[in-house]
């Protein structure tokens, strides 16, 4: 079986290599994913974007690459699309057009709850199996949507939790991100806490940077350690600031305290500002507080990112209280996603 797969994101391609460990060994994948799935007709790094202005230099760029998945879409047997909706969504209805009867699957879906709703019709015209990984997404859709709750793919790839709290802070992990843009405006607020902090400070650098990233983006790193280990380094801390992403459910989910940090460019917050109308961006904190009616951790967006409120709301943090949430959210979430997934996918 040959699936046309677009998975720009790396995180995106985190969740696929779980999945495909569920996949028989006659499931193919072409299209668009990361090198070590097999062959990518591009290369990820190419992809990496922050933000509506870098996606609008990158125009031309991906309305090449997305002709491309349309052509190769003839050779699949079925499609399956992650995450990325600006890309996926356009790619699905030219895919239906040409070839209706061509199963469209796509998992980890467009926000489209949180800003767009008006995306979610289009969705449930074009999609033949919207596979949900948030329990209460499905609030949103038509009751006759091809919409359902499959499980969080982070539950496949954590298998490792806290069950206790140390009575001081020993450890403490930085995480300003896996875009250059971001890492950039983060690291130096962070580099100001960590001298103020009297605990070992380790800075999480991504595996799929080059040494060459790594001394352009972070510069100087006197003072603490180097980590890539994402898991392993997150349940061994006993503290955590981290930027806006995919990190800071990680850390939700393992039970390691954090306080989430995002700045993005003046013009994409001044947009996003007026088109997503939530009352928190974390992920954990959005879940948290659909069954629970608050938040699980701080939040510091844009000019409040500053080593002052940072180290202050670090000073006030109740841990103990914040590891029986983590553990509430984990039943929340239920189970893994990736086996559910597998068997959509193989469904003849």
């Amino acid at each position: 079986m040959k699936i046309l797969v677009s998975a720009l994101e790396h995180s995106a391609n985190i969740h696929l290599k779980s999945l495909k460990q569920e996949l028989s060994d006659d499931v193919e994948f072409i299209g668009i994913f990361d090198r070590d799935l097999g062959n990518s007709i591009v290369d990820l790094r190419a992809l990496s974007i922050m933000g509506f202005v870098d996606a609008l230099k990158k125009l031309f760029f991906f309305i090449k690459l997305n002709n491309q998945m349309l052509e190769l879409a003839k050779e699949a047997d079925k499609v399956l699309l992650i995450d990325s909706s600006g890309f996926n969504l356009p790619l699905a209805k030219k895919i239906k057009k040409k070839y209706p009867h061509k199963e469209i699957i796509y998992y980890i879906l467009p926000q489209a709850w949180a800003w767009k709703k008006k995306r979610i019709p289009i969705l449930e015209q074009t999609i033949d199996h919207l596979a949900s990984i948030l329990p209460f997404e499905k609030e949103y859709y038509s009751p006759s949507a091809p919409i359902s709750y499959v499980g969080h793919p982070l539950l496949d790839q954590i298998s490792e939790f806290k069950e206790s709290v140390e009575s001081e802070v020993k450890k403490v992990v930085f995480m300003p991100g896996s875009r250059k843009g971001e890492i950039k405006k983060l690291l130096p607020i962070f580099r100001e806490i960590q001298k103020e902090l009297n605990a070992e400070s380790i800075i999480i650098i991504p595996k799929h940077f080059s040494k060459e990233d790594i001394k352009e983006v972070y510069g100087n790193l006197a003072g603490f350690k180097i980590a890539h280990d994402t898991h392993k380094t997150l349940l061994e801390a006993d503290f955590a600031f981290i930027c806006s992403g995919t990190a800071t459910l990680e850390a939700s989910l393992i039970g390691t305290p954090f306080i989430l940090t995002y700045i993005a460019k003046g013009f994409d917050y001044f947009i996003a500002s007026r088109l997503v109308k939530l009352e928190y961006i974390g992920l954990a904190n959005i879940m948290f507080s659909k069954f629970n009616g608050r938040a699980l951790h701080p939040e510091f967006i844009q000019e409040d990112v500053t080593s002052k409120n940072l180290l202050r709301a670090y000073h006030e943090y109740n841990r103990e209280k914040f590891l029986n949430d983590s553990k509430a959210l984990r039943g929340y979430l239920e189970h893994g996603s990736s086996k559910t997934v597998a068997k959509i996918l193989e469904k003849s």
